[in-house]
């Protein structure tokens, strides 16, 4: 499946656009005020998936920090905190190990999906609050390429195509 993305300035032009479209015969969607919203459309959110990721990494980090922070304290017998006793040192050291690794799941789970989530989602996305409006056509090369020559003819501010890859 191709995809192609045409960045428009107004609805007019947004509108223009989807008609010679559809009168090609070419099925595409608006996104933008008044049709589709870009979660409708499943544009994904960059901010929800860092936060998926950085739960993801809790899960594993967090049980591995204390077990590091245990293990430390073991290890070194360090008597930082008299007043826990032998075991109570070894358990604040887990439990600061596992602050430890919170703090990683947080920092570098959600650094990493702020980065590197939803791709090319988050520019449509600020190009949609700043009132564009966005034509997407979906379909085989040969209808995006059909597409990509109507939607020249309406000047939009960016268009670009993608291809989904199907590895076999």
């Amino acid at each position: 499946m191709n995809y192609l993305v045409a960045v428009m300035s107004d609805r007019i032009q947004a509108e223009g656009a989807y008609l010679a479209l559809e009168k090609e015969g070419i099925k595409s969607s608006i996104l933008g005020r008044g049709y589709k919203t870009a979660d409708e459309f499943g544009l994904i959110d960059p901010k929800e998936e860092a936060g998926k990721q950085a739960k993801f990494m809790a899960i594993w980090l967090v049980p591995f920090g204390f077990f590091a922070g245990f293990t430390f304290s073991v290890i070194t017998g360090l008597n930082t905190f008299a007043w826990a006793g032998e075991i109570g040192n070894h358990v604040v050291g887990g439990l600061l190990g596992a602050v430890g690794g919170a703090m990683g799941s947080v920092f570098v789970g959600g650094g990493v999906g702020l980065v590197s989530g939803g791709g090319d989602a988050l520019p449509y996305r600020n190009r949609l609050d700043a009132g564009k409006y966005l034509i997407v056509v979906q379909g085989a090369e040969s209808n995006t390429r059909d597409a990509t020559r109507v939607l020249r003819r309406f000047d939009p501010e960016n268009i670009q195509g993608y291809a989904d890859k199907i590895s076999a």
